[in-house]
């Protein structure tokens, strides 16, 4: 009995407001919809460019109008490289408010570039590279992996947006690593891609 009140006597009563209602638990958010959502967006917005791109005739009208957009392009991918690269360098450092403006800043450049380039095509059509040779060998390899790679890029940005501004930061670390040197990659060679093009005419 002596022994029995001693070992009661030693335990301390848990602090008020500890524990939470079973109610109140935290559970993992469910990410499957959205992401899938984020899919399905994606991929309706490739089929339209591919539409734009392949099937689309542009109005002989309009052939000489806005002549400024590819590189209106070409800038809106470098200065999204450029915030892409701060960004990373920001992350590198914990600076987390930076890193996330730099990031925002990016996607806007981004953003206003898929604007820009669906009106471009939209008027103009595709441009055909007028060289010859060894160089457009390059100038094509470079621009498959550019369009290739900016098709995987959009969900995979958007996905990585979406963990960030959920705060499911461990899935946003995760894809960002792979995430950013496409995006990189994307942003630097549609400003590769402009400038072989106006070197080759």
């Amino acid at each position: 009995m002596m022994r029995r009140r001693i070992w009661h006597s030693t335990l301390k009563p848990e602090p008020e407001g500890k524990h939470l209602p079973v109610t109140q638990v935290a559970q993992p958010s469910n990410t499957r919809l959205p992401v899938i959502a984020i899919v399905a967006v994606s991929a309706a917005a490739v089929s339209f460019l591919l539409w734009l791109l392949y099937v689309h005739h542009p109005p002989s009208g309009f052939a000489e109008r806005l002549r400024f957009l590819p590189a209106l392009n070409a800038v809106l991918n470098g200065l999204s490289a450029i915030a892409l690269t701060i960004g990373f360098s920001f992350i590198l450092r914990r600076r987390i408010a930076a890193h996330r403006a730099s990031m925002m800043t990016a996607f806007a450049f981004s953003s206003i570039f898929l604007v820009s380039y669906i009106v471009n095509h939209a008027l103009h059509g595709d441009t055909i590279y007028p060289g010859h040779g060894a160089v457009r060998n390059v100038y094509l390899t470079i621009l498959l992996t550019h369009v290739l790679l900016s098709v995987v890029a959009l969900p995979m940005v958007l996905t990585t947006f979406f963990f960030a501004l959920t705060g499911r930061f461990g899935p946003h670390r995760r894809i960002a690593r792979f995430t950013f040197p496409i995006w990189l990659y994307v942003s630097i060679t549609g400003v590769v891609v402009y400038a072989m093009l106006r070197a080759a005419r």
